[in-house]
């Protein structure tokens, strides 16, 4: 059974720091593409950050270019998301995709609420 189980997420004041873990079991990690999407309220999902299956490639939004960063442990099956700087517009909910290429294997975590607030 395919599982991506986000945590890490919460309530925190701008400026500050937040690091996202998506633990994944059910599927061979190391073959799939990892990202985060964030959907905020009234609005559609969208990318934030993608890594490779290798890990050598990495791909940001523009808007959290220099503040987030993504990476991942296939020893661990986990990506993570190291978000800094946080703002209130990264006010969302934060979602795990795994994705193989050339395939319609495409899965997603439950969610992770992220609150940026003062």
């Amino acid at each position: 059974q395919v599982q991506l189980v986000e945590s890490g997420g919460g309530l925190v004041q701008p400026g500050g720091s937040l690091r996202l873990s998506c633990a994944a079991s059910g599927f061979t990690f190391s073959l799939y593409a990892m990202s985060w999407y964030r959907q905020a309220q009234g609005n559609e999902r969208e990318l934030v950050a993608r890594i490779s299956s290798g890990g050598r490639n990495t791909n940001y939004a523009n808007s959290v270019k220099g503040r987030f960063t993504i990476s991942r442990d296939n020893t661990k099956n986990t990506v993570y998301l190291q978000m800094n700087s946080l703002k209130p517009e990264d006010t969302a909910v934060y979602y795990c995709n795994a994705n193989r290429q050339f395939t319609n294997q495409n899965y997603w975590g439950q969610g992770t609420q992220v609150t940026v607030s003062s």
